[in-house]
């Protein structure tokens, strides 16, 4: 076992942040660091938040953790944000938002960058909560960037989870064109000191009457964030969501299907960077990108060049 896994084994929250950082870089000893580090993984409880911008996700997620913390939990918080387009990193840094909890030994706070992924999740950001959990955190907490239509990636790494709608936005008719009312565990109204809530409450209840889903029906709670309301309420039915889970084995059946999906997303990628070596070393094939013209010719050349080069 690496030494960094090691601490990370004793809790050592600077080895983590550093084992974060080597997954975010992409280095060349991340997957053994990431093998080793399964075999620590305590069985976290992963929350998924999720919603369009300025739907208070963060202030959510804030007063959650406080929440959590009363009882004595340990939290991790991946708030992942939109990159900025020169340094790469976290543009918004969601850590400015929860000073509160920064001297708090149980609670861990990382803002990531999306990294250009389309699904509003990197890679990377899937490698860091497999991190925590190998830390021994109670829950970890993943806040999307809040990219609407690309929603979906969170489904494939949390155990519940939470979209947040605010009333009068028109969020939902969005959320229902993107296919992410069927991926909610949960819906949470939040601002729902605002106009409009009966509103928003019964296009949720009709929507939900139209899918009729088998098995666990995602409530809705009503939060007012800033001033902490329904804080707790919105707990109750993330631990009702976490028991179904285990009554049902429907979360032992989840988390297979997220690993076999990473399996395969670890092997595409690892194909990729290999394929894209093979092209950029090659200074002609470089030359033919600057005039190209007929790209569905060129990949299916280059793709079985690399092929029979690697087939020997």
């Amino acid at each position: 076992m690496q030494p960094l896994a090691e601490r990370i084994q004793k809790q050592d929250q600077r080895a983590l942040a550093r084992a974060i950082s080597l997954v975010e870089n992409d280095d060349t000893e991340k997957l053994n660091l990431l093998s080793d580090i399964a075999s620590l993984k305590k069985q976290a409880y992963y929350i998924g938040i999720t919603g369009s911008p300025g739907a208070g996700k963060s202030s959510l997620v804030d007063r959650l953790v406080t929440h959590l913390r009363k009882q004595d939990l340990t939290v991790a918080v991946i708030a992942v944000d939109p990159t900025s387009p020169f340094s790469g990193g976290a543009l918004l840094g969601d850590r400015v938002r929860m000073h509160d909890h920064f001297t708090d030994p149980g609670v861990f706070i990382r803002s990531m960058a999306t990294r250009g992924s389309l699904g509003g999740l990197a890679r990377s950001t899937k490698d860091a909560i497999r991190v925590c959990d190998a830390y021994g955190f109670d829950y970890v907490i993943v806040e999307t960037v809040g990219v609407g239509q690309s929603e979906l990636d969170i489904m494939k790494v949390v155990d519940t989870t939470a979209v947040v709608l605010t009333p009068n936005s028109g969020d939902v008719l969005q959320i229902f064109k993107a296919g992410i009312m069927e991926i909610a565990d949960l819906f949470i109204i939040n601002k729902a000191d605002l106009s409009g809530v009966g509103k928003l409450r019964g296009q949720l209840k009709d929507f939900l009457h139209i899918m009729d889903p088998d098995g666990w029906k995602a409530p809705i709670v009503e939060t007012i964030s800033t001033e902490n309301k329904g804080i707790e309420k919105l707990w109750e039915k993330c631990l009702q969501h976490k028991n179904y889970l285990v009554e049902t084995d429907e979360g032992k059946r989840k988390r297979q299907e997220q690993l076999t999906f990473e399996v395969y997303e670890l092997i595409r990628e690892e194909l990729w960077k290999d394929v894209q070596g093979f092209i950029e070393a090659d200074d002609t094939k470089k030359q033919d990108l600057d005039r190209i013209e007929d790209p569905y010719h060129l990949a299916r050349e280059w793709l079985f060049e690399w092929k029979r080069l690697y087939r020997g």
